[in-house]
């Protein structure tokens, strides 16, 4: 059976730079009409990253088959060398010679909070990448992207007959109530963190139950707290896996992965939340979102550790 998962999204190099202090110590809530601020970042690393390289990078780890459908720029030779040397496939990876890679500047507090500054470069060009291209698949992902790329991608998708996951993350204010809905409408699952879903109810005026009711599933999580998954009219609770916190950036997108390789290989929502949930502690315990290494074994291994039977 095929198990390939298509997945749209950025391709992106990470500037992740560390403020010793906390931000809201210097952030005034009465002041935020004029902000002028600077914060001393004593150390900065460079970082394979993009939520589709990250999405990816995790999937490939289970022993999934990741197709990459985004775009990158001139200065790409190292990222592409160093997918191809992870075995994942880099056919459909649009090259824009007059753009640059898109690039996230990253600061982060002692608390963990994040302020980013996001170049989109040659991601701003996803549209030209014809999803069909790529062939057939079971499951894709519209993961953060250039927005009319989202929006073709989606449309392309659903023409073509392949489910879809649909994970707005930090582009969803770019998007119209109307374009929201739409993306609703075409997907088969949609996943957001508890900030996001709170923006799209907002913005779409559906509540969590309606969106819920016009998908296979809903996919929300919160965290420490773990995440919740909302299918066939009930609510499915999965906890968090207890890590030791040293960096979040990439922890959505690695549990993004859990969801795509349970689906892909029919593990029911109960271990596909579980098996996600593992894979954002096994990020978030390491700098940058793609520098965590195990095998499948392994992970297998702290699957049964944390919840009592392997998958």
């Amino acid at each position: 059976m095929n198990q390939t998962s298509l997945i749209c999204g950025s391709l992106a190099i990470d500037i992740i730079m560390q403020y010793e202090g906390r931000f809201g110590d210097t952030l005034l809530a009465d002041q935020l009409h004029k902000v002028n601020v600077s914060f001393l970042v004593p150390t900065m690393r460079t970082e394979f990253g993009g939520c589709s390289g990250n999405i990816a990078y995790n999937l490939k780890m289970l022993g999934g088959d990741p197709r990459i459908v985004g775009v990158m720029g001139q200065d790409c030779a190292p990222y592409l060398e160093r997918l191809q040397h992870l075995g994942i496939a880099t056919q459909n990876i649009l090259i824009k010679k007059d753009a640059y890679n898109a690039q996230c500047f990253v600061t982060a507090d002692s608390d963990n909070n994040q302020i980013n500054a996001f170049h989109p470069g040659a991601m701003s060009f996803a549209h030209e990448n014809e999803v069909e291209a790529a062939g057939p698949a079971r499951l894709a992902i519209i993961s953060p992207d250039g927005h009319l790329g989202m929006l073709k991608h989606a449309e392309d998708l659903a023409r073509l007959g392949i489910p879809f996951v649909f994970d707005p993350g930090q582009q969803l204010p770019m998007f119209t109530p109307e374009q929201l809905v739409r993306f609703i409408e075409l997907a088969t699952y949609v996943t957001t963190n508890d900030y996001e879903i709170e923006l799209l109810t907002a913005r779409t005026g559906l509540s969590l139950d309606e969106i819920a009711a016009r998908v296979e599933a809903l996919i929300i999580t919160r965290g420490e707290k773990g995440s919740e998954i909302y299918t066939e009219g009930q609510r499915i609770d999965i906890p968090a896996v207890e890590a030791a916190v040293l960096d979040p950036t990439g922890c959505g997108d690695a549990y993004r992965a859990g969801l795509l390789y349970g689906l892909t290989h029919d593990l029911g929502w109960e271990t596909t939340g579980r098996l996600a949930s593992l894979l954002g502690a096994l990020k978030i315990a390491h700098k940058g979102a793609q520098n965590h290494v195990y095998t499948k074994e392994q992970i297998a291994d702290r699957f049964e550790q944390a919840f009592g039977y392997r998958y």
